[in-house]
């Protein structure tokens, strides 16, 4: 088992991996930003090292600062969190230079699913089912335009290192085509520095499904159930549940199986997410490998009673995996709300600021996953979320009233939140039926003008 193991992260992931690492007797290193001084992970952690500066490109994306610290700080293991470093392939070959345990995949296993153009082309060669669309990247706009018009309008235009709704465009028509295509690609070079694109073809009203595995290096991969990740606001998540209800017991079956086969087909090992588009006839297809822990992993972990970071821990240590796919039963429904500090009516604008009363949820079948406390300083040079609430119950009628509950009671003042905007979705007829797509939220809640 590992000894000490240096979290490349901050806030709520942080802060979880720390309590993993303590559960397991496992000694645990915070490395924080000069901004995150005061930051809990800082204050839960063993020991601390500071990396740099604010921005995350003068700390948390600096590669050989975060080596150096776990070199100097005699940790065995860094554990990337999500974000940040969690899939850059080249931070992991380095830590394995170095006589370091990554906490994750292989770097070329990483390398090979993070560029999601070479992802579809091993997965189409697995027969795994793939969006129709292109099998190698594409660089210029006429090439791009060319085979748009084979595969038919509309299109997805995607980055091929890309993430986080970045480099991401539809077309709709050709004659938008070369506007949105050649927008993508700006947004590719300035975000990953990389011009490759590819293209897809548009699933209208999709929903986004994905299954969560856990592979260890002996060959075995488990799938653990299937999350639902519809609800989007600009390409990100805002809320996830388990199982989901847009898929009926033969279809997750067959997601189950297509997951194990795409991860088994790279040689996987430890935890990863294979992500599916569900069509409204309930055809799904292959998107994209997420080679890291996911956001919402707290709500598998509810529905399977599994503890994925300590198994994460587990298979880096060279173990195997504590259970099989006979022993994975699903019980009940999960939802997750992630919490920002945003201003929905203004195009989701980040709000940061100083928390000056906070209460948080409680209660039986209640999760709260945050770094958040009276005084602390939310800032601005980091994503906006500041918590997770996730809640448990036997159904979902009774999770999302559970849920209704919960944001009902939670107070976070000092900075503007997504709170009401949450409140407002759990109230909405559609989400309540279980039929959000992922255009739900333009279409039905409002929000971002």
């Amino acid at each position: 088992m590992l000894k000490k193991v240096l979290i490349a992260n901050r806030g709520e992931i942080a802060v979880r991996i720390i309590r993993a690492c303590r559960d397991m007797g496992i000694g645990s290193v915070a490395v924080y930003s000069q901004e995150d001084r005061m930051s809990l992970p800082v204050q839960l952690a063993d020991e601390r090292v500071c990396i740099g500066s604010g921005p995350a490109r003068d700390s948390y994306l600096k590669p050989d600062r975060i080596i150096s610290a776990a070199l100097n700080m005699g940790a065995d293991a860094i554990h990337p969190g999500y974000g940040f470093l969690s899939e850059n392939a080249d931070f992991a070959r380095k830590c394995k230079e170095f006589g370091l345990t990554f906490v994750g995949p292989e770097p070329e296993v990483i390398a090979r699913m993070g560029n999601k153009s070479a992802a579809r082309k091993t997965m189409m060669d697995a027969g795994v089912p793939v969006i129709p669309g292109s099998r190698e990247p594409v660089f210029d706009t006429e090439t791009a335009r060319r085979q748009a018009k084979e595969i038919g309008f509309p299109v997805m235009i995607k980055a091929s290192s890309g993430g986080g709704g970045r480099g991401m465009r539809q077309a709709m028509t050709e004659e938008e085509f070369d506007f949105q295509f050649e927008i993508a690609q700006r947004e590719s070079a300035n975000a990953f520095g990389d011009d490759a694109m590819y293209l897809e073809k548009l699933i209208l009203s999709p929903r986004h499904v994905e299954v969560q595995i856990m592979a260890d290096a002996e060959g075995h991969v488990v799938a653990l159930g299937e999350r639902d990740c519809s609800v989007q606001r600009n390409h990100q998540k805002l809320i996830e549940e388990s199982p989901s209800p847009a898929v009926n017991d033969e279809t997750r079956q067959k997601m189950y199986d297509a997951a194990i086969l795409a991860a088994k087909t790279v040689g996987y090992t430890n935890a990863g997410t294979v992500e599916f588009i569900v069509d409204p006839q309930g055809n799904f297809y292959f998107m994209e490998m997420n080679t890291r822990i996911q956001v919402e992993h707290g709500v598998t972990e509810l529905v399977t009673d599994t503890d994925l970071v300590a198994e994460q821990i587990r298979v880096a240590s060279g173990l195997p995996l504590s259970f099989t796919q006979e022993d994975v039963k699903l019980r009940g429904h999960a939802i997750e709300c992630r919490i920002n500090a945003e201003i929905p009516e203004k195009n989701f604008m980040p709000s940061p600021g100083k928390i000056t009363v906070l209460h948080l949820p409680g209660g039986n079948g209640v999760r709260v996953d945050t770094a958040l406390y009276t005084g602390y300083i939310v800032p601005s040079n980091y994503d906006s979320m500041i918590a997770k609430i996730l809640v448990y119950a036997p159904s979902r009628e009774a999770a999302i009233r559970k849920m209704r509950a919960a944001l009902n009671e939670t107070l976070i003042i000092g900075v503007e939140t997504n709170l009401d905007f949450q409140f407002r979705i759990m109230h909405n007829q559609v989400f309540c039926d279980g039929k959000a797509d992922t255009g739900f939220i333009e279409k039905y809640v409002g929000g971002g003008k």
